[in-house]
């Protein structure tokens, strides 16, 4: 399989999520996406302003999340958080489904509760990708809220949070690839540890993928491409958040 050093970076949303993370790791991690040239920063929805101004300029896109991580939250919050998330910066929202709904059956509430994203979103040029919790659902739910999904011009599905009992299977990723409209992407997340897994989502068709461990993939795919190493960065300052 043939690829450049941009065709797996711009597949990566470097992951900023863990509650853990201090403010200098943040922005470490910012200045890490920056410097790896990655598609996106995934970040905590209080740190996203200061993410966006550090990513101002550069191709890396600031993102962070809606209803995260269990969905749980009204439609009214997500949207409230979406329209925040717009004002500061937001390129791209990963938001999770009311999971309590999708297994109750009821779909127009959870049609209702992705539209009010999406909604906000597209109206502002940025776009959203969805989070499905797969571990939790079977896959008749899968297969409905992919349909959801591509009525509702949706830009991602997702497989998970990261923070579920399970991540990203190949089962899934071809379950929904299989049942979306071909304008509608997916996104792996959870259980994409290096570059051979990362190589192996991209042929099941995956654009992108969810990882906390950005740094070790691509200096594994800068290796087999025989590039330069990239110099770790540092936090210039974390006064910022």
């Amino acid at each position: 399989m043939s690829y450049t050093y941009s065709d797996m970076a711009k597949m990566i949303d470097h992951s900023l999520l863990n509650p853990t993370l201090t403010e200098s790791d943040l922005d470490t991690g910012c200045r890490l996406a920056l410097a790896y040239d990655v598609a996106s920063v995934c970040i905590l929805p209080y740190a996203l302003k200061r993410c966006a101004e550090v990513l101002r300029g550069s191709t890396v896109k600031a993102s962070t999340t809606i209803g995260f991580p269990h969905g749980g939250h009204t439609t009214a919050i997500k949207r409230a958080e979406a329209e925040r998330a717009i004002a500061d910066g937001c390129e791209e929202l990963d938001m999770v489904v009311n999971i309590s709904q999708v297994l109750s059956g009821n779909w127009d509430y959870v049609r209702a509760d992705i539209k009010a994203v999406i909604d906000v979103a597209h109206a502002a040029g940025q776009k959203v990708k969805v989070i499905f919790e797969n571990c939790y659902l079977r896959d008749e739910h899968k297969i409905r809220l992919c349909q959801i999904c591509s009525e509702l011009n949706a830009d991602w599905v997702k497989t998970s949070t990261g923070y579920g009992s399970g991540g990203a299977t190949h089962d899934d990723l071809k379950l929904m690839r299989a049942n979306s409209a071909p304008n509608v992407q997916v996104k792996a997340a959870g259980g994409v540890r290096d570059l051979d897994g990362l190589l192996a989502v991209r042929e099941l068709g995956v654009t992108r993928c969810g990882a906390s461990r950005t740094k070790d993939m691509l200096d594994e795919c800068r290796r087999r491409l025989n590039l330069p190493a990239i110099s770790s960065p540092t936090a210039a300052t974390a006064s910022g958040y």
